[in-house]
């Protein structure tokens, strides 16, 4: 099948992972060749001190996306243009490829929960949520990379599915995707539909990175926990999105039981089998 171009032209950056503390001493004293790193934009926004003197190093030799946790989008709270202030600012210093954030809310009157909650998946939720990323993408001036989310819970005012609603609001925003396959499957296992007809309902040319990782299956239901490695399910998503879209910037999420840099890299290398051969740019 026809590759399907990514409609902004964003670069494919190969293969990644998150950059996080723990792995900074191997980073720093042997340069690793990996392709690229994501940062959580929260824990360089708020500091002067060692992390960002980190950053500032690793950003000087790899590639950076930047991907948060508290834009809230969903939230029926204002936009907070301090911290949206603070997000672009960072993210011309370390020239980041792209940033982004989930399709969730994170607090409500002005507290931060410090978890991603869902969204109802109806008119109303939409439009709302539509209006809330063209502001963003107005100030960033750039386009805002929405994450489809890991769910566990539903609507009784939901009218419309996750993938519906993720689709639609990407045209109406004009918004780009990143598109966690984990996140598809763990949902799907949580909700009861088929993963692969939820991606044939997404808009793969505004997909612009993919997300993997591993997950908690309790047997009723999973997390998404990030604590181990990827699924042979996860693995057939994956590839199913590489044989229709072409080659997407690809990064594995690790965030509990980290083990070492090498391990996580070895793991998201693995993903290597199922992309083109054409150089990543």
């Amino acid at each position: 099948m026809t590759d399907i171009p990514n409609r902004w032209g964003l670069p494919d950056l190969g293969l990644g992972i998150g950059l996080r503390s723990v792995h900074y001493p191997h980073i720093l004293e042997n340069w690793p060749a990996i392709d690229w790193f994501e940062i959580i934009s929260e824990n360089y926004m708020e500091t002067e001190g060692r992390p960002l003197y980190i950053l500032d190093q690793v950003a000087e030799r790899y590639p950076i996306a930047m991907h948060g946790v508290s834009l809230s989008i969903g939230s029926t709270d204002p936009l907070d243009w301090d911290y949206l202030g603070k997000l672009k600012k960072l993210a011309k210093r370390i020239n980041a490829k792209w940033l982004g954030d989930h399709l969730c809310w994170t607090g409500v009157a002005g507290k931060n929960g410090h978890d991603l909650y869902p969204v109802p998946t109806n008119e109303e939720s939409l439009t709302w949520v539509v209006d809330r990323i063209r502001q963003v993408q107005d100030f960033l001036e750039r386009p805002l990379v929405m994450e489809n989310p890991s769910t566990y819970v539903s609507f009784t005012a939901n009218t419309i599915s996750e993938q519906e609603f993720i689709a639609r609001m990407a045209e109406d925003s004009d918004c780009a995707l990143l598109l966690d396959v984990n996140n598809v499957y763990v949902s799907g296992r949580n909700h009861g539909f088929d993963p692969v007809a939820y991606l044939e309902e997404i808009p793969l040319d505004r997909v612009v990175q993919i997300h993997l990782a591993g997950h908690t299956d309790k047997g009723t239901h999973c997390i998404d926990t990030h604590d181990g490695i990827v699924i042979d399910e996860v693995w057939e998503l994956y590839k199913w999105v590489m044989d229709r879209a072409g080659n997407r910037s690809t990064l594995l999420e690790w965030d509990d039981e980290i083990p070492t840099f090498e391990e996580v890299h070895a793991e998201v290398k693995r993903a290597a089998r199922f992309r083109k051969d054409a150089a990543h740019k």
